[in-house]
């Protein structure tokens, strides 16, 4: 016992930026899993709080085998190596001060106060006791305890409305209007000889001044702002703009470069994390003049109180916030699907507000399905504050968008950081599915012009958690098996069209334009026997997660059944062959990425 104690104590330190080696020691193993468990980053412990490992990817490029989590590489090295280090305390310490101060601040009964902080306190050392808590997850269980036990809605409701209306009159002051709009001679230095080369330099030179005053925060921690002199906004526009992310942001909106008459190649769909009250207030000038520009802009708030930042709930009520939103739209669905979004992002709103679904600095592996497949369609990512920039920027995850943040950096300037999306990331946007879908349908027209029948082949494809290659090849052997046996027909085989990276939302929304396009004659649904025959030309028993598994099995044939029974109400030429419609009941809603209906994630265990 002496001798396995001694080996496991010599065993290296884990790296956060290297693979988990699993294995190795069945202790420390046991210590990485409960790491996630007890801060409700398990998905299969806690699946009403953490996230499915698919909804994870639409954000975070993870190797195989790797497990996202949501804090910096720093702090994880710290809790998994079990080092007791001064960092973790101090941090654990800090969450501690904010509590009592929040205590301190909005009890004024003496007895509930010492009542409170005894509480907090004991709660504290429970759970830091053993040093696998993560801070911010530490600092949200305290809160809710203070909210729960106090029954106030939002303890920072007066102070936040405060900071926004301070920023609000500076930004209608005429002090700083007179201030945004000044130029003088050395503005011009390198004065354009064209409209569009002024208008760039116009744009270039106010982005720039709002980046500045981005970070001021005197603006709203204060009232002295109010009395700012035009001369003052002057010194403050003034301020760098450092970071290794200053030139590829302004590229990235276009502000360097020549748009084109119509704008596309350069407008672009951004989701921008707010932080602070009051601060959001500067952020919402810069995004309404990037909508101006053209591009379009998700405004991502917390779902509830933390502290001072700003959550969903001040944007619907908070009168000067509502104000500068102007005629945004809120999204309040917590689970949006693809199609829902797409006609969103397309919609005639400039400016969307949705909550990211947590009540934290930023933890993806709690945010909401919006949020999640936001991240996933858009172009990019801009973040706010330093507390969200260590959990992007300080961890060596990279993530499937490229992601910017805006902070003070020491020096006071505006420092603007740079992480590019990992190189593999797939972006399956809805244009690109839209595309695919053209080509397929062009494809049909051509089968048909040459008398050709038009067949659409539904069947089980990722229905069976961890049986897609199989499903696929079932599919494929089936399909031939009819190829051969019919003349003139064209078979479309959906399995020949997945690509890695798509998700059950990506396909659906693909072939749903193709199901649609009143080109098909004959719509099969896989039957068993169909199954069955695939699996008696490939010389092999049926094995049996396939015994009895038709159609009726597979969320996504059932959701294509009810659209082929729309289509045959406006094409009623078309046959719908298969199992009985009535028995397509069964499988209603996908999980969250996943290929097989949600009720199969407790089954599924960790597929």
């Amino acid at each position: 016992m002496k001798l396995k104690k001694a080996v496991a104590n010599r065993l290296p330190s884990i790296k956060a930026d290297q693979p988990y080696p699993l294995g190795e020691n069945p202790q420390r193993d046991a210590w990485y899993t409960a790491f996630f468990i007890e801060n409700h980053l398990d998905y299969f412990s806690h699946p009403e709080h953490a996230a499915t490992p698919e909804q994870v990817r639409f954000m975070v490029y993870t190797q195989e085998d790797e497990r996202y989590y949501p804090c910096s590489d720093q702090m994880f090295e710290a809790i998994i190596n079990r080092n007791k280090s001064q960092f973790l305390q101090d941090q654990y310490r800090s969450v501690l001060e904010k509590m009592l101060e929040l205590i301190q601040i909005q009890i004024e009964d003496k007895l509930e106060r010492s009542y409170l902080e005894s509480l907090i306190k004991i709660k504290h050392r429970h759970e830091t006791r053993d040093e696998i808590m993560i801070p911010s997850r530490l600092e949200k269980r305290l809160m809710t305890i203070f909210l729960n036990r106090t029954q106030i809605e939002d303890p920072y409701l007066s102070e936040k409305a405060a900071r926004n209306q301070r920023v609000s009159k500076v930004l209608n002051s005429q002090a700083f209007q007179t201030a945004i709009n000044h130029v003088d001679s050395s503005d011009l230095l390198s004065s354009p000889t064209t409209v569009t080369g002024i208008k760039e330099l116009a744009e270039n030179i106010e982005i720039k001044r709002l980046f500045a005053l981005s970070v001021e925060k005197s603006l709203w921690e204060s009232d002295g702002a109010q009395q700012l002199s035009e001369a003052e906004y002057l010194n403050l526009f003034v301020r760098q703009l450092t970071g290794n992310g200053v030139e590829p942001l302004l590229d990235f909106l276009g502000i360097h470069h020549k748009r084109s008459s119509s704008g596309s190649e350069q407008n672009k769909k951004i989701l921008w994390l707010a932080d602070e009250t009051g601060e959001v207030m500067v952020d919402l000038a810069i995004i309404n003049y990037l909508a101006k520009l053209g591009h379009k802009i998700i405004v991502a708030f917390k779902e509830g109180p933390l502290f001072t930042k700003v959550s969903i709930d001040d944007a619907r009520r908070d009168e000067a916030l509502s104000r500068a939103l102007g005629g945004a739209l809120l999204i309040t669905e917590k689970r949006i699907g693809k199609s829902d979004m797409v006609k969103t992002l397309r919609g005639g709103y400039p400016v969307v507000a949705i909550s990211d679904g947590s009540r934290e600095i930023l933890n993806l592996l709690h945010v909401s399905t919006t949020f999640a497949r936001i991240f996933k369609e858009v172009d990019g990512i801009i973040s706010r504050g330093p507390e969200q920039k260590r959990r992007l920027f300080d961890t060596h995850f990279q993530f499937t968008r490229d992601v910017f943040n805006i902070s003070s950096s020491s020096t006071g300037s505006v420092e603007i950081s740079y992480k590019p999306r990992h190189f593999e990331a797939v972006k399956f946007a809805h244009a690109d599915l839209e595309q695919k879908a053209r080509r397929i349908i062009e494809q049909m027209r051509e089968a048909k012009k040459k008398g050709m029948t038009v067949i659409f082949y539904s069947g089980i494809i990722g229905s069976i958690p961890g049986k897609i290659n199989i499903a696929k090849k079932i599919m494929s052997v089936g399909i031939q098996h009819l190829k051969n046996q019919f003349a003139m027909t064209f078979i479309i085989n959906p399995s020949e069209y997945f690509e890695p990276g798509m998700d059950a939302d990506d396909l659906m929304y693909m072939w749903e334009i193709v199901q649609t396009s009143g080109l098909i004659d004959i719509w099969r649904f896989q039957t068993y026997d169909d199954i069955s025959q695939a699996f008696q030309i490939m010389g092999k028993k049926v094995p049996p997660e396939w015994v009895g598994k038709d159609a009726t099995f597979s969320t996504g044939c059932t959701i294509e059944m009810n659209i082929a029974l729309e289509v045959q109400k406006k094409h009623p030429e078309m046959q719908v062959i298969g199992p009985a419609k009535e028995t397509f009941m069964r499988r209603q809603e996908y999980g969250v990425g996943k290929m097989y209906d949600r009720k199969f994630g407790a089954i599924a265990g960790t597929n």
